[in-house]
């Protein structure tokens, strides 16, 4: 007698033993195998897609100059029969954080070792060709492990500082020699520029300092970027770690952003030729309470309505580890709110946006198509539903199951990052963006 076992595209089933006692495995995937009780062995491991962050602090360059980087990558164990059982041999009954950790050494080493080799100008141009050449001399490594590298990409700035006298918390380094970067940025055709400073919410932070000192950087920033003829997108980002309500959030993000505007109006920055890219307003991620849309979407204009002025153009919200579902939803929600909301209102998504995608492609050149529909879909989504639409436009109309996953990983995921934008230069009209015509400084 014996069982059917299953399993779905996103694990593998390891069956060995039988009859003989015989060694040899089977490795099934998206499908199903027979086990005989007492003398077959099954078990389980997961091909689902494993977000990395590596990072680098305080390397030297080739130029002795000190760089902190930080990396995403995404990575899988790959489903080639020779290829998982190789993974399978390593990784067998270990969880996926043990894998994740094994991956990400091997990661980090091959990145310190080329922040080495080049210099800081070669890192900051051309940061697609730097990622590309991690990856490449990273991939015989893990694909020994069985594993596969499905993207890579990198962000660089030059390090936090702790702030002496708080609980932890840090500002950002990097604006000594930014206006040099700055001209040299546009001339590279860059158009927009991001800073992210990270502030998270506990018994006892995010304290006066670390608002204060956070504001003037950013402010800082934003007053070198305009003098180069770049549009600063200023992102002063409020953690969701932790088990704050959702009232909590809001008095923090209120506190923050106001801060954040009288530190830019202390440096005389042109408001209309900025763009703010802010966390919602939602509770932490441990919170027991629940609230809805409509609660969330109430709580965050309100809190931009205390502190924003009407002369910025547009908000960009960073969906900030909410699953691809809950960021669309809420977006809409808040374009619906009986408020006044004198900015363009739309959405800045990463993970948002890529992780039904990424899920679909799994690393497989066949699946390159469902891929881009998934991608399609989910910028549809928020492109048209959210934009103060019917709500159910929120939701897949052919009935496909929206991405309800939290993406959240715990902590600074993405790190403190000054980065330039040479790719957008402008705000799309389908997601509620500006014109062309009206942005700032040179941005067409």
């Amino acid at each position: 007698m014996g069982n059917c076992h299953t399993v779905g595209p996103n694990e593998a089933l390891v069956v060995s033993g039988g009859c003989c006692g015989s060694d040899v495995k089977q490795y099934v995937y998206g499908g199903w195998a027979w086990a005989w009780w007492c003398i077959t062995d099954t078990q389980r491991i997961s091909l689902e897609i494993m977000t990395l962050q590596p990072r680098c602090e305080d390397v030297e360059t080739a130029e002795g100059v000190a760089l902190t980087v930080t990396g995403v990558a995404q990575v899988k164990i790959m489903t080639e029969k020779e290829l998982l059982a190789v993974a399978c041999e390593q990784f067998l009954g270990k969880n996926v954080q043990d894998v994740k950790n094994v991956v990400l050494q091997t990661l980090e080493g091959h990145l310190r070792s080329i922040l080495g080799t080049l210099t800081v100008e070669q890192i900051y141009q051309d940061r697609d060709q730097f990622a590309k050449l991690v990856r490449e001399v990273a991939a015989p490594d893990v694909g020994r492990m069985g594993i596969e590298i499905l993207s890579f990409t990198i962000k660089v700035d030059k390090g936090v500082v702790p702030l002496a006298g708080t609980d932890g918390e840090t500002t950002t380094q990097g604006l000594d020699g930014l206006s040099e970067r700055c001209a040299q940025y546009k001339k590279d055709g860059a158009d927009f520029a991001k800073w992210r400073c990270v502030l998270k919410i506990s018994d006892n932070t995010p304290s006066a300092l670390a608002i204060m000192e956070n504001a003037n950087v950013l402010a800082r920033y934003a007053s070198i970027c305009q003098q180069n003829g770049i549009v600063p997108i200023v992102e002063p980002e409020i953690l969701p770690d932790g088990d704050h309500d959702l009232k909590r959030c809001q008095y923090v993000t209120e506190k923050v952003l106001a801060a954040v505007y009288k530190a830019l109006s202390d440096h005389h920055v042109y408001l209309e030729g900025t763009l703010l890219k802010p966390n919602m307003v939602t509770p932490g991620h441990s919170c027991p309470t629940k609230y809805s849309p409509e609660e969330i979407a109430m709580a965050t204009v309100t809190a931009l309505r205390r502190t924003v002025p009407p002369a910025v153009p547009g908000v960009t919200f960073l969906s900030g580890g909410q699953s691809e579902e809950e960021a669309s939803i809420n977006l809409n929600a808040i374009n619906t709110c009986p408020l006044v909301r004198p900015w363009a209102l739309t959405f800045s998504y990463g993970r948002a946006l890529q992780a039904s995608a990424l899920s679909a492609w799994r690393g497989q050149k066949d699946n390159a198509t469902a891929a881009t529909e998934e991608f399609v879909k989910r910028a549809e989504v928020n492109g048209d539903g959210p934009m103060g639409g019917d709500p159910k436009s929120c939701v897949p109309m052919d009935g496909g199951a929206p991405g309800t996953t939290s993406l959240w990983v715990g902590g600074d995921t993405e790190g403190h990052v000054p980065r330039a934008d040479r790719r957008h230069r402008g705000l799309c009209p389908t997601v509620g963006g500006m014109p062309r015509s009206r942005s700032p400084l040179g941005a067409r």
